[in-house]
């Protein structure tokens, strides 16, 4: 699976819905910025791949660079 394809995008939406729904707006502006941080090192990073895989964080971070310009 790619960070480009329809699956994955829509899952970027509901992340980014999720957001908005439950804790603040999510912009695209704040969703680059979170898809950003995820690739960033550290805890953020760490414990996104824990929860997913090694290369969750980048892959999710594409993911979202990908929304976002769209």
């Amino acid at each position: 699976m790619e960070p480009s394809e329809e699956q994955v995008q829509a899952q970027v939406k509901k992340l980014q819905t999720y957001i908005t729904e439950h804790y603040y707006k999510c912009t695209n502006e704040i969703l680059s910025g979170l898809g950003v941080m995820y690739t960033a090192g550290g805890e953020f990073t760490e414990n996104i791949d824990k929860a997913g895989g090694r290369g969750t964080a980048v892959f999710a971070a594409k993911a979202i660079e990908i929304y976002c310009a769209g």
